[in-house]
């Protein structure tokens, strides 16, 4: 069978919206890789926070995935073309320097003419969607609606509200894999922690896992599903920090 690396993405403030769900993709690929005689042999998932993210600079774990392609002579899979990114100078720049990749959606038979196409179209569907967000606030301004300068209560409470609903979403792309490393027969909150850390997911803020950070992200999953989350931290694990995960992360 042929090897390939699977490039698995998600973004914290689209992942309701695109439905492009670490298991979604993972589904697709794996679709994909049976019907194809493909192998994974790695498997490296990205959780993006903000936006301007088509720099490998700004995208490690894509980066990483080149990198084990290139060890392995073997190309990188996404389900999407968007999930590797919408600009078409970032997509022609991969091919330029001949990294070979696969996009599950659109098949094995599509030569690079095609891809530039691909990711033309989604360049300008971004570039549609930002004119329409500038085109509504105008409209809004034109009305007299007062677009800036909340007071300071006001601002603090949609800060409160954007930071607990990003800490949500990132949790709900992180149980997943939780899951799944539980599956395994991982239990422990730290073996856990760690298994986070040597599949290459950073924590909310970039850095690494530890068990407390599990816990929280556990503990709010619980909390979403509207159950009561644990009060005890796993026996011999560092303390639960009651500190709301978005602040500490």
């Amino acid at each position: 069978m042929k090897p390939v690396i699977s490039y698995l993405r998600v973004s914290t403030d689209r992942q309701g919206k695109s439905g492009l769900g670490v298991e979604a993709q993972r589904q697709a690929i794996a679709r994909f890789v049976e019907a194809e005689g493909f192998e994974i042999v790695g498997e490296i998932i990205e959780v993006e926070t903000g936006k301007g993210a088509d720099a490998l600079a700004k995208r490690p774990q894509l980066a990483a995935a080149l990198a084990a392609a290139k060890r392995n002579d073997c190309p990188v899979i996404v389900a999407k073309l968007d999930r590797l990114s919408r600009d078409v100078h970032f997509i022609s720049g991969l091919m330029t320097d001949r990294v070979p990749f696969v996009v599950a959606e659109l098949g094995m038979g599509v030569d690079s003419f095609m891809l530039h196409i691909y990711a033309a179209v989604a360049q300008k569907e971004r570039a549609v969607i930002s004119q329409r967000t500038r085109e509504a606030l105008a409209a809004a301004k034109a009305r007299g609606v007062k677009l800036g300068g909340p007071n300071l209560v006001e601002a603090q409470a949609m800060s409160r509200a954007v930071r607990t609903a990003n800490a949500d979403a990132f949790a709900a792309n992180i149980l997943p894999i939780i899951r799944d490393i539980q599956a395994s027969g991982i239990k422990s909150l730290r073996q856990i922690a760690v298994a986070l850390n040597a599949r290459g997911i950073a924590s909310a803020r970039g850095g690494t896992w530890t068990a407390v950070q599990v816990t929280d992200i556990i503990n709010r999953g619980v909390r979403m599903v509207g159950a009561e989350p644990q009060d005890e931290a796993e026996e011999g694990a560092e303390p639960v920090s009651r500190t709301p995960l978005g602040s500490r992360w």
